[in-house]
């Protein structure tokens, strides 16, 4: 009977070369978490330098935004300032990462979450996400980031599938 797990990771043929697949996984890891983190302290120039400089963040609902410049306005803009103001937190995985040489693709869940006013937190926004990275002299970058609404349409789903 078949696995119903999925498919098996690739096992890189080395200890050296399994040793820097988890090198690898844990620096995406530790990038894609700290997005959280910049965004919730409005910290939009740092955020911006974790994509390429022509890097490309899909917001579903919100449009997309191509470049640093473009990417840290998403932070500086009203929309997000405002939701700073108000009370936030973002979210993000776990998320699986499959390594192709100096080429990655992580895919997971963000939450936003907004403060109620009353102490308390509500899910404000959940999205799909499917980051495109590439490793640079200065490390893993995103490439390209594409969020969509887990609201019951196939552009999620999409997003998290494997192929």
């Amino acid at each position: 009977m078949p696995s119903k797990r999925g498919p098996k990771p690739f096992m890189p043929p080395t200890v050296e070369a399994r040793l820097q697949a988890l090198e690898d996984r844990e620096a995406i890891r530790e990038l894609i978490a700290s997005y959280g983190m910049l965004a919730d302290t409005g910290a939009a120039d740092a955020l911006s330098q974790l994509w390429v400089e022509d890097g490309r963040y899909a917001v579903g609902g919100m449009g997309e935004a191509k470049g640093r410049a473009a990417i840290a306005a998403l932070i500086d803009g009203p929309t997000h300032r405002t939701l700073m103001a108000e009370g936030c937190a973002h979210m993000l995985g776990p998320v699986t990462i499959t390594l192709n040489g100096d080429r990655a693709t992580a895919r997971g869940h963000s939450v936003v979450f907004r403060a109620t006013g009353q102490g308390g937190f509500e899910a404000h926004r959940v999205s799909a996400n499917r980051w495109q990275l590439t490793r640079t002299a200065d490390g893993w970058r995103v490439t390209a980031r594409e969020n969509a609404l887990l609201d019951g349409a196939e552009a999620a789903r999409k997003l998290l599938a494997t192929t």
